[in-house]
């Protein structure tokens, strides 16, 4: 039997799919509506000191057809009173206790200032702190969020500020605008952190409307650079989130945000390290109950792949994760069209001739029918092709045995280097 429990830093879930700290956790109301539909858990919308928001708030970016394939906001943290949010987290953590909930918190960089509101949400039974160091708009103007958490030094000690009258565990939640999100995770550490998320939004400008000449979103004609979220923001989550998991001085759970859509989204963050995941965008687009199939598919991958438990699928990939001078510069795939499938598009063609390595020709069978093929001495598997190809199944990637051994570019430079010194 697949159990889909998880422990994460001894919080413990139903299931691994949380509503990250953003909208769709503004209150009760929400969060209840939440866990009636099955999430896991959620991180209430950042507490602090309550501001005032602006109108519009929102923008996405489509692509192809594709309706918010990134999103985009202005909006900041809870523009409620603390005392609203904290009577509505008593409520609804008493009508759901087996559901967590993680109070969201920004404050100025001020250790009393984070011990009075740590004191303050751990007294009405949440079960953990997220430290919101990532907003990347509006809060870091004034000195907080990503402006606290571009700074290790910052991140470090504001952490351990909390530790030092937390009775709940901690979590640090990382900005990715940052040269190496790797250096801020470990100073999350060593202030004592519990377990880090990643990724916050990425500082962004989703458009400007080319007849009014305003910044999409805009209030009253005037635009600011908002936080960039959603599908399209997936593969940067992920590399970073995978960075932090093969690095051993992060030696704590993380969660992993950021475009996670589906199921399967999920499971690539659990396979680069994430020990759950939590969702924003695609609750926003489709509403609380995409989670049923979230949900559905997480047990059944793990079913089909022999697995009882989340945490048997958590890092599975972080080993095959490396450098690129740890990769095999000897390793031979090509390009091969199967002639039975292909449509003769020529999309493929097009893309090799103009932009790639010329190695898919145009030619006439006895009977003067025009087919593709490969010249597979020339293919040098950069798999465009196949990106490209809009037919399933018409480009296949081959492996191919070269009889050569293994060789990466660290190798081949430390022979180099090794013969240097000796001739020397």
């Amino acid at each position: 039997m697949v159990n889909l429990r998880t422990s994460f830093a001894g919080i413990t879930s139903p299931n691994p799919f949380w509503l990250a700290s953003a909208p769709p956790t503004n209150s009760g109301y929400q969060v209840q509506r939440a866990f009636e539909a099955g999430w896991g858990g959620a991180v209430w919308k950042t507490l602090g000191d309550p501001i005032l928001n602006v109108s519009s708030r929102f923008a996405a970016v489509s692509f192809n057809g594709q309706r918010v394939a990134g999103f985009n906001n202005i909006e900041l943290i809870t523009d409620r009173p603390l005392e609203v949010n904290l009577k509505e987290i008593a409520e609804t953590k008493k009508r759901f206790p087996d559901h967590t909930i993680i109070a969201s918190l920004m404050v100025e960089p001020k250790q009393e200032k984070w011990h009075e509101i740590v004191k303050r949400v751990e007294d009405v039974g949440v079960d953990g702190l997220e430290l919101n160091f990532g907003c990347p708009h509006g809060m870091a103007e004034r000195g907080m969020g990503a402006a606290s958490g571009q700074v290790p030094e910052l991140v470090e000690r504001q952490t351990y500020w909390v530790k030092e009258v937390a009775q709940t565990p901690v979590i640090v939640k990382l900005t990715p605008n940052i040269t190496d999100i790797t250096v801020t995770a470990e100073s999350a550490v060593q202030g004592g952190a519990d377990a880090v998320s990643m990724i916050n939004t990425i500082n962004s400008l989703a458009g400007v409307d080319i007849d009014s000449w305003n910044t999409i979103p805009h209030v009253a004609g005037k635009g600011a650079h908002g936080g960039y979220c959603g599908p399209a923001v997936k593969p940067i989550a992920l590399n970073m989130v995978a960075e932090c998991a093969r690095n051993p001085r992060v030696s704590v759970p993380i969660s992993g945000m950021g475009g996670v859509s589906d199921w399967k989204n999920a499971v690539e963050f659990m396979l680069m390290g994430a020990s759950n995941v939590q969702v924003c965008t695609a609750a926003m687009h489709h509403g609380f109950r995409i989670v049923e199939d979230m949900k559905d598919g997480l047990s059944n991958y793990l079913e089909e792949k022999g697995l009882t438990s989340v945490s048997e699928l958590v890092g599975q990939s972080v080993t095959r994760y490396s450098d690129w001078g740890d990769l095999d510069l000897n390793h031979k795939i090509v390009a091969r069209i199967n002639p039975e499938t292909c449509i003769n598009c020529n999309k493929c063609h097009i893309a090799c001739e103009d932009t790639s390595h010329q190695c898919i020709d145009m030619l006439k069978d006895p009977s003067g029918n025009k087919y593709l093929k490969v010249r597979e001495e020339d293919c040098v598997g950069c798999n465009l092709c196949s990106i490209v190809c809009p037919v399933d199944g018409a480009i296949d990637m081959i492996e191919l045995e070269n009889g050569l051994p293994s060789m990466t570019w660290n190798e081949r430079q430390a022979m180099i280097n090794g013969i240097t010194t000796v001739k020397a």
